[in-house]
């Protein structure tokens, strides 16, 4: 793991069950603000889904992402509903 995967997923941690984050913010948030893409390579290989709750990271347009690594944009959604996170139009609100 990278110094910059560490930095990602120790932010990730932070999202409180029923919260978001985006890609960009959390790149912002670990010192490497252009970096929004990076994030979502880091999150693709998440070593631990329930220590790392990558399903909290959505695009900037609050939808989840098309690939998300552990069962699609459904799976992804389903768990952030199960949250309490609320979703208008596929967006979360």
């Amino acid at each position: 793991m990278t110094q910059f995967e560490e930095k990602v997923y120790k932010e990730v941690k932070k999202i409180p069950k029923g919260k978001v984050s985006t890609y960009k913010a959390i790149a912002i948030k670990i010192g490497h603000p252009n970096a929004s893409r990076a994030v979502g390579n880091a999150l693709h290989k998440n070593p631990s889904h329930k220590l790392i709750p990558c399903h909290r990271v959505v695009n900037s347009k609050g939808e989840c992402s098309g690939s998300y690594a552990f069962g699609g944009k459904d799976a992804q959604e389903k768990l952030l509903r199960n949250e309490g996170v609320k979703f208008i139009n596929n967006r979360v609100i």
